[in-house]
């Protein structure tokens, strides 16, 4: 478990690759400025939103433990989340996004821990903990919306990526790592860097890719979780975290100049733009809907459809996925291979690498990373002139077609695949039904190609007549070292000025006054003088007295 972290049962119960992204939140490292950060945005917007925010907004607030006067404390909100099932985390900056969601499965909001800088008080497209505190854990006060997000992240998880799923990720966290940095000795230097994220995310939002299964089910959650309204039409309610932790775009969002449009599952195919306020937003009827929605969108991913399609997303993707076969056996790995018959039926498919054999998400024994280390392949299908598919076949069927243990055998499928070796044993399923027949001196060929041979060693036949599930990461975690890809952009660590450093000491002079309840008049106009005199452009610090002085 990761040092200085305050835990709970939830938090407990999750699995060692998402547990290596959570962090100590540090809470003394939140300068004085900070909070007045905090306290700014969330007075302003917790007035505001009172009138125009979901019913559930104001309620949950209290229920989640957030304070409007100071930044909250993860180990305190996790006491109170706990009384509604779900936990907090804090982690750096954007991670991937199906860890995200991962996470969200397990009920686990995923906080940054950081905060923005004054100059982006408005809106950042960092995350931070106001957008998450703030903006996420409010709403999940309410049950529907709470099972949403727990349902989106069990199918986000599954969505198949690509590899320009992963630029984009890249880009988006390196410019928001930009726009908050406080390290920057050289302005023109640090406008200059963010321009050009700016650019490369314009490159490759424009850059004209079929959208893979992620890209399609985070405009779902762009146009839901972080930006949805609820309710009528023509008079919406704000339920989304990125309107609730924007001042401005919190009230801009209801003008009539911002196109409100019927939410379904188009809302998929809309791509969005996360460095401009949105020109138009999607309005759901009920949260309830948005389940409806989320079953109709899953019902045309890999997960529920299988198949080639399903199989050849996996290869596209070069990542680490998992194929279920009608038997239920579930391979696995890096997909790099499928032959199709003329129906587009795969009987036969490949993978690169370590692998893995699993049914019910529980991996088989003898069949980990260590028995496949060098990757794993099947024909699957049924056999040529034979109606009962081999999963099918009890015993006695096994016999009639000359499967007897240790003795050789001959066989071809309908596709022209043929299998010929020693054969050792077999697995079944709970249901009696066949799904691995071991072979050795085995040869398999396809046409005028050898597709295995006796030197490969064993051959473990995959049994199943098809490819019914298709999904991203493994059937079951235990099976693979699951460190994610280290993200080449790292967070900075604030490294104040002396001029950041005196400016926070007087903001910390002003959060005392405020927490004794007592303000020494000569003293606090002299405070306002020195920022008049030295720094007039503190808008954010000048308020702070000010408000002090009234």
């Amino acid at each position: 478990m990761i040092e200085n972290i305050e835990s709970n049962p939830l938090i407990d119960r999750l699995p060692p690759h998402l547990k290596q992204f959570i962090k100590p939140q540090n809470y003394e490292d939140y300068t004085a400025q900070d909070q007045a950060v905090w306290r700014h945005v969330m007075r302003r917007n917790v007035e505001y939103l009172s009138k125009v925010a979901h019913g559930s907004y104001l309620d949950g607030l209290k229920k989640t433990g957030i304070s409007i006067e100071e930044i909250p404390s993860m180990y305190g909100m996790n006491r109170i989340l706990k009384e509604i099932g779900w936990a907090a985390v804090a982690v750096d900056g954007f991670i991937p996004p199906a860890a995200f969601m991962e996470f969200q499965a397990y009920k686990i909001l995923v906080i940054a821990s950081d905060i923005r800088k004054v100059e982006n008080i408005e809106y950042t497209p960092a995350p931070d903990i106001i957008h998450e505190a703030a903006g996420h854990a409010p709403i999940i006060a309410s049950p529907d919306y709470a099972e949403y997000l727990r349902r989106f992240g069990e199918i986000g998880s599954k969505a198949i990526s690509s590899a320009h799923d992963h630029e984009v990720y890249e880009a988006v966290r390196l410019l928001s790592i930009l726009k908050e940095s406080r390290t920057s000795e050289n302005q023109e230097e640090l406008t200059s860097e963010i321009k050009k994220a700016e650019c490369e995310i314009d490159r490759l939002q424009n850059k004209k890719v079929e959208p893979s299964e992620m890209a399609l089910i985070r405009n779902l959650h762009w146009w839901t979780v972080e930006y949805g309204l609820v309710g009528d039409l023509n008079n919406p309610k704000i339920y989304g975290a990125g309107l609730l932790s924007s001042i401005g775009e919190s009230k801009t969002c209801l003008n009539p100049e911002v196109e409100k449009r019927p939410y379904s599952i188009q809302a998929a195919y809309q791509d969005f733009d996360i460095t401009q306020k949105q020109p138009f937003l999607y309005v759901t009827p009920d949260f309830a809907y948005l389940s409806e929605v989320l079953e109709e969108f899953a019902n045309t991913m890999a997960v529920r459809k299988g198949g080639h399609r399903g199989l050849k997303k996996l290869i596209e993707s070069k990542s680490l996925g998992t194929i279920e076969l009608s038997t239920g056996l579930q391979i696995s790995g890096v997909f790099s291979r499928m032959i199709l018959n003329e129906d587009n039926e795969v009987v036969f498919f490949k993978t690169q690498g370590k692998s893995a054999l699993a049914y019910r998400e529980k991996e088989l024994i003898g069949h980990g990373v260590a028995a496949h280390a060098n990757g794993f392949l099947s024909p699957i299908g049924k056999l040529k002139g034979i109606n009962l598919a081999i999963e099918d076949m009890g015993p006695r069927d096994l016999q009639a077609y000359n499967f007897y243990d240790n003795q050789r055998i001959e066989f071809t499928y309908e596709s022209g695949i043929t299998v010929e070796g020693l054969n050792i044993t077999g697995m079944r399923n709970i249901n009696g039904k066949l799904m691995l027949i071991q072979f050795t001196d085995c040869t398999v060929t396809y046409k005028d190609e050898i597709l295995f041979t006796p030197q490969d060693g064993i051959l473990n036949l995959a049994v199943g007549k098809e490819i019914v599930s298709a999904y991203a990461g493994p059937a079951d975690y235990h099976s693979f070292d699951l460190v994610y890809h280290k993200s080449t952009t790292e967070t900075y660590q604030s490294r104040l000025s002396e001029r950041q450093r005196n400016i926070d000491f007087l903001y910390s002079r002003v959060r005392q006054m405020r927490k004794d309840k007592q303000v020494d008049i000569q003293k606090l106009d002299e405070l306002i003088d020195e920022v008049n005199n030295t720094y007039p452009d503190e808008w954010l610090l000048m308020n702070e007295l000010k408000e002090l002085k009234l």
